[in-house]
């Protein structure tokens, strides 16, 4: 019995398989969780969704911003999805691709487990937030998603503002907010505003800007982390921190994670030989 964090899978079914390979999972016995960006840039979106929804009952996934960008995308009209890229086009435009995105629109935004004393989420955490925050703030966005104004928000989830947590947020700004620390925030300033701008790894940065988890004052760390979507960062481990984004759509790796071993352990495979090589 083992528990396996992933992550940033971005359509790389090829990788997926063989990583899985790797581990020798057994759905009988084994759990999987997967940071987020199931989808997008890989070629095999479809595919890579068809595996983790048939492997359902043994997954926990977060979604990612990747993935948020597929559930705003099923929402538009059939001509405006004809314009998408060919990876989520294939997705929208499959005989399951409802059943998928219906799937993928009912996963989490944050995972908290008590006796691993892991969190899930894809990008962070605000540094200003306890755990029991996160985790609320998270559910606020689960809720809207799975409730019949998901539509509405999927249309106005995209923007840089609200840039800073504030809890006089209502509305769609606040759930704005709110999906942009937890899937896309790398760096903030002191104040725990985000930049959405730089994307390079740490010491890349302007001055004044801090990676998320090392912003001054911020709130003590009452949960190993676990996330994604850093691939420049690659795979860090240090302040209660495990970032596993390693790249593997940009020719990097797949990197898995085993949780419930005594100190967590780490396992990746290569990257297919035709991926785009890491951005310099």
């Amino acid at each position: 019995m083992a528990i396996y964090a992933i992550g940033d899978v971005q359509g790389c079914y090829p990788e997926l398989q063989r990583l899985l390979d790797r581990l020798k999972f057994d759905p009988a016995a084994d759990t999987l969780w997967f940071c987020g960006d199931l989808v997008n840039r890989g070629g095999e979106s479809l595919e890579v969704l068809r595996l983790v929804h048939g492997l359902r009952e043994h997954c926990i996934v977060v979604l990612g911003n990747h993935d948020l960008s597929l559930l705003a995308v099923a929402q538009r009209s059939a001509e405006a999805k004809s314009h998408v890229n060919p990876d989520l086009r294939r997705v929208v435009q499959a005989e399951d691709g409802g059943t998928l995105v219906d799937w993928l629109r009912h996963c989490k935004l944050i995972h908290h487990d008590e006796a691993l004393n892991f969190t899930l989420v894809h990008a962070g955490i605000a540094p200003s937030w306890t755990l029991k925050q996160a985790l609320r703030h998270g559910q606020e966005v689960e809720r809207a998603l799975r409730g019949p104004g998901h539509r509405a928000l999927l249309a106005r989830m995209f923007g840089n503002k609200p840039a800073r947590w504030s809890a006089k947020l209502r509305g769609h700004d606040r759930l704005r907010a709110a999906i942009n620390i937890l899937t896309r925030m790398r760096f903030c300033d002191m104040h725990g505003r985000l930049d959405f701008d730089a994307n390079g790894a740490p010491g890349t940065q302007p001055a004044g800007l801090y990676p998320w988890y090392e912003v001054p004052g911020g709130k003590p760390r009452e949960s190993r982390i676990v996330c994604g979507h850093w691939s420049t960062l690659g795979r860090f481990a240090g302040l209660g921190i495990y970032a596993i984004d390693t790249g593997a759509v940009w020719g990097g790796q797949l990197t898995a994670m085993q949780l419930d071993s005594e100190e967590p352990r780490f396992i990746a495979v290569e990257a297919e030989g035709y991926r785009r090589k890491p951005r310099a």
